[in-house]
């Protein structure tokens, strides 16, 4: 009787191979032979996974999308009591990759949004992620204002935009060595504290 193969998880044992040689070379050094040896399968296996070579990227994209939503979600859900502006906090930490253990998944995470800038199909995927991303900031910084009792309310939609640009724009300052992940993560901590630093309103 033929062995079963699990597709679904062939598909995630090739993507992973795929990080791997994205965070040692980039993106443009990713072969279809290369992964298939680091993978420890054969280049008829990647192929019967994956048409063309930009649906490997893409689906290797998706799956780090995925590990970084997922911490994100996690972190949320280990402390259901914590404020809003907290959970925020937390939340934009996890997407900024600043800790060394994030370090290799940083490096194969701007390598993709470079070669999005060339791939419609990366772009769309990338997208879909800051648009899940961008949602949940908005939610939680609508709620942290709420809770403060600001007099003039934030623009959720567009403070989430800076601090998801901002997340971004640290990573690649860290990953250069411009910053050092410490002065990244004060940047980062600063800017969301002045979110809260403003007038509220005095119950009368």
């Amino acid at each position: 009787m033929p062995r079963q193969v699990d597709h679904e998880g062939r598909r995630r044992q090739i993507a992973e191979a795929v990080c791997r040689l994205a965070d040692e070379r980039g993106l443009e050094a990713v072969t279809l032979r290369d992964v298939a040896a680091r993978a420890q399968v054969s280049m008829g296996a990647v192929q019967r996974c994956f048409r063309t070579k930009e649906e490997m990227l893409v689906f290797a994209l998706g799956a780090v999308g995925e590990r970084v939503t997922a911490r994100v979600r996690a972190r949320l859900v280990a402390s259901p009591a914590q404020s809003a502006a907290s959970a925020l906090g937390h939340a934009v930490t996890e997407v900024s990759l600043l800790g060394e253990e994030h370090r290799a998944e940083a490096r194969v995470w701007l390598a993709f949004v470079a070669q999005a800038a060339v791939s419609e199909a990366l772009a769309g995927t990338l997208k879909a992620n800051y648009a899940a991303l961008h949602e949940a900031f908005v939610r939680l910084i609508a709620e942290a204002d709420e809770s403060a009792g600001h007099v003039e309310p934030l623009d959720a939609q567009h403070e989430a935009r800076v601090l998801l640009a901002l997340a971004d724009g640290l990573t690649a300052h860290v990953l250069v060595g411009h910053l050092t992940a410490r002065q990244a993560q004060d940047v980062l901590h600063t800017h969301v504290g002045r979110l809260w630093q403003r007038p509220t309103v005095t119950p009368g």
